[in-house]
């Protein structure tokens, strides 16, 4: 009992600013759109309006590290958010209002508490990193949100339930924002979305962070976290050298074919051969048991790969050093996508084998991450959080799928104890980034 006094004085002791005194938008203004912001029954409602931008309606003063609190409601068929950290600057598209937002989705997506970059990298944490928290928001009733912005952590929580978590370091500091969503359907004009008991604490906001978050995205690139250093992740690329890595038949990286430029490991286009101008790479280590994780962006048309349990010595012949393959393929546009069996050599498919699922969360303009797993004989291909599929290999069921591929071959393929890592050089444009690895007992 005694405890839980101390405990709940301390709670009580926080200091708590009111962002809205519930009677009129004084401490606010209206940024971007022409949506109607009113107060009423305690509540700022803000309606959506055809034909304007996104609309904003932002506080005076700027914050950088705080904890805050709010309710919100949102009709059914808008879209919504809170910006944190955000700006609008003449010299940034004319003022458009960019930065971290807390997003507000009632639609069946269901990504309510996911962070967004508005109208700068998109998403840095949907909510198919963590769908136990896609169940956290409930439609047509008062929602309560909490946003933690303490350094390079924020995190989000829905009704008491851990949403988002992204370290990054883009804007230490910004205005709030309460987003109206621009609409394209008249049917949505007049639509409402409320937000009320906003509040937010700016003082010793430490002793008051939440211990239970969602798992972390790290959207620093070519970075480990401290969270990621104490999970044991390494960095498989630094960012900025060949350090670890070198081209699959050299002894060294290769000196044409790729580009790091501005944080970025580049494929260069060349024709689309298979491992003809610069070749694959592979680290210079092997690994067993692992998580590996990397963010690609594939340019229009492009072939590339993500191999692992690769035998560099073992084709010495013309095309691509052999191992299990991360498809990373373009597959509105390139041939190679109506090839092989069912779709087994679409993207997040194991190439040639096992076909990735036809709807799977992939952006073409954008950098995705795919994500492989491997506990001895069990694999799992991930995509932007998506288990895209798994498989058993060192058995007969595997030893027959890899008899009617074009592996068949080559002996004991995909049942070898361990291998190297590959990014694939297939003559087209392919970007990577974030190279992370983290091995497993």
């Amino acid at each position: 009992m005694a405890m839980f006094l101390c405990c709940a004085a301390a709670l009580s002791a926080q200091e708590w600013q009111p962002l809205f005194n519930g009677k009129n938008l004084n401490g606010w203004k209206k940024v971007n759109g022409k949506a109607e912001y009113r107060v009423q029954d305690g509540a700022i409602v803000g309606v959506s309006k055809m034909n304007t931008p996104n609309s904003f309606l932002a506080t005076k003063k700027s914050y950088g590290d705080f904890i805050l609190e709010f309710e919100f409601k949102i009709d059914d068929g808008l879209n919504s958010g809170v910006q944190l950290r955000s700006e609008s600057k003449k010299e940034y598209e004319k003022g458009r209002v960019h930065g971290y937002q807390f997003e507000i989705d009632p639609s069946d997506r269901a990504w309510t508490g996911g962070i967004y970059d508005e109208a700068r990298r998109g998403w840095l944490y949907p909510l198919t990193q963590n769908p136990a928290a896609k169940s956290a928001f409930r439609k047509g009733e008062w929602n309560k949100a909490r946003i933690e912005a303490i350094g390079n952590t924020i995190a989000t929580w829905v009704n008491g339930v851990p949403c988002a978590n992204v370290w990054d370091d883009c804007t230490p500091s910004g205005f709030i924002a309460l987003q109206v969503h621009a609409i394209s359907d008249a049917s949505q004009e007049g639509k409402t979305v409320c937000w009320k008991d906003i509040r937010i604490c700016t003082t010793d906001v430490e002793r008051y962070l939440t211990a239970r978050k969602a798992p972390e995205v790290n959207a620093i690139a070519n970075t480990l976290s401290p969270t990621e250093q104490k999970e044991g992740w390494k960095l498989l690329w630094d960012g900025k050298s060949s350090e670890g890595w070198r081209g699959a038949r050299l002894d060294h990286f290769p000196k044409k074919g790729w580009k790091m430029e501005d944080g970025i490991l580049k494929v260069l286009k060349s024709g689309g051969a298979e491992a003809a101008n610069g070749g694959d790479i592979v680290t210079t280590k092997q690994y067993r048991n692992f998580i590996l994780k990397v963010d690609f962006k594939i340019t229009k048309g492009a072939n590339s790969g993500i191999k692992y349990f690769v035998s560099p010595s073992m084709n010495k012949g013309e095309g691509s050093a052999i191992g299990c393959e991360f498809q990373v393929l373009d597959d509105e546009r390139h041939p190679d996508a109506k090839l092989g069996v069912k779709g087994n050599r679409k993207l997040g498919s194991l190439y040639d084998l096992i076909p990735a699922p036809a709807e799977k969360p992939f952006v073409m303009s954008a950098f995705n991450t795919a994500m492989i797993v491997v506990k001895g004989n069990h694999v799992e291909h991930w995509l932007n959080g998506v288990k895209l599929l798994e498989y058993e290999r060192n058995n007969q069921m595997w030893n027959a799928l890899v008899a009617y591929s074009k592996y068949k071959n080559w002996p004991n393929f995909g049942n070898w104890e361990r291998g190297n890592i590959l990014l694939q050089d297939h003559g087209d444009e392919v970007w990577y980034k974030n190279v992370k690895i983290k091995e497993l007992p």
